[in-house]
């Protein structure tokens, strides 16, 4: 299969471009038995000669093209009407009857605020234009229409709040929020992307629309992606200044799995400038080695690292509630624990040539010995439960008692 993909520098268009990419080379087979022979990326640089080209040749085309930030608002219908205008005549010059993908957008509604909307009734004309292609031709036409639209790659200061508060925030600049009830409907980029790749299957979601609202229906004119959360602009900020803290606190917010909150503080990252891509770590440092906390989690404790120089002992504690697995990754030593008030102890000998994970047993004393002369021990150390200094649940008391 050959993809034409026009718009293919714009936001929407290198994600799909990429993930197009790594499908042709092999690189992802979570869709099946899809195959990509060739993506065809136009867009301003690319030729006329080319244009031709790939629409004659292509199996499937998204066309992402589009205006919407111009000087002149009279570029609105240039830019997303015209383009669209030259893409159809093009194919039916070859008699490519292909499926064809229109990227539209909510504001097409022409309701609700986008009741004046020069970009909207661009957008309309558009959607017009390609469904009565498709009637005329008998061609597949799928016609998204996107609400907001967040993700890495995404400009800022440009046509995405979420992109604008990233990387101000990320980039230590002032945000402007007027009111922070306002509630934005966003479609996360990956998202789309697997949506518009399901689409290249014929596994596209069809809808219709009563407004903004969409309304799913197997027989509708139009497509959406089902997967969207909606969300205050006071709550996009006050996770956004969570995620800023990282690096003081330690501390990972809570990211469950198909969160809004998860996607939100990947894009976050995706705009943190080079030199905050790296921090200091507070590093606990004696005679014996050291120890340092790497991460905090609102609700599953930490994760530490220990250092521990040759022959050191560390430990000799035990913990009512408190838990822990130590992993050994480099270096050789003992890790030894005991139940209070009985004393055989369990030994447990392990070496990073064979990462193995011990639990520090609540009720257990326990501690970890370097076998090494001459080479440090590396122990990931998890936790779970976040050290609180005011009630610590660590008692000492030596694993052998005999060689104290």
């Amino acid at each position: 299969m050959k993809i034409l993909v026009t718009g293919a520098k714009g936001f929407v268009g290198r994600n799909l471009c990429a993930q197009l990419n790594n499908i042709k080379d092999g690189k992802v087979r979570c869709y099946g038995d899809l195959k990509i022979d060739e993506v065809f990326e136009y867009d301003l640089d690319s030729t006329r000669e080319q244009f031709e080209i790939w629409c004659k040749e292509c199996d499937f085309v998204f066309n992402l093209a589009g205006v919407n930030r111009p000087k002149d608002t009279d570029e609105f219908m240039k830019g997303n009407f015209g383009f669209a205008t030259i893409l159809l005549d093009t194919l039916k010059k070859y008699g490519n009857a292909c499926p064809v993908m229109l990227s539209s957008s909510q504001q097409a509604s022409l309701t609700g605020r986008f009741g004046n909307s020069e970009y909207g009734r661009s957008k309309k004309a558009g959607e017009d234009l390609f469904l009565e292609y498709g009637k005329e031709t008998g061609t597949m036409v799928l016609v998204y229409r996107f609400p907001n639209l967040y993700g890495k790659w995404c400009r800022p200061n440009y046509n995405s709040a979420v992109a604008t508060f990233c990387n101000n925030i990320a980039n230590d600049l002032p945000i402007t929020v007027n009111d922070p009830s306002v509630e934005l409907e966003l479609l996360y980029i990956d998202d789309l992307v697997d949506e518009m790749i399901h689409a290249l299957k014929g596994e596209e979601h069809h809808c219709e629309f009563e407004g903004l609202d969409v309304i799913p229906s197997t027989e509708g004119r139009y497509c959406f992606c089902p997967i969207t959360h909606k969300v205050t602009l006071g709550e996009i900020v006050d996770l956004l200044h969570q995620f800023a803290e990282m690096p003081k606190t330690l501390m990972i917010p809570e990211i469950p799995a198909d969160s809004f909150a998860k996607r939100l503080y990947s894009t976050f990252l995706s705009y943190l400038p080079r030199e905050k891509a790296i921090f200091d770590l507070k590093m606990n440092v004696d005679n014996r080695g050291s120890f340092t906390e790497l991460i905090h989690t609102l609700n599953c404790g930490q994760v530490s690292i220990n250092i521990s120089k040759p022959g050191i002992i560390k430990g000799e504690h035990w913990h009512n509630t408190k838990w822990e697995q130590f992993i050994v990754v480099s270096g050789h030593g003992l890790i030894q624990l005991r139940k209070e008030g009985s004393d055989e102890v369990l030994n447990y000998e392990v070496s990073g040539e064979k990462i193995q994970s011990v639990i520090m047993l609540p009720g257990y004393t326990h501690n970890i010995i370097n076998l090494s002369d001459t080479e440090d021990l590396v122990t990931v150390m998890y936790c779970n439960e976040i050290f609180n200094p005011n009630k610590p649940d660590t008692f000492f008391d030596p694993v052998d008692k005999k060689e104290k």
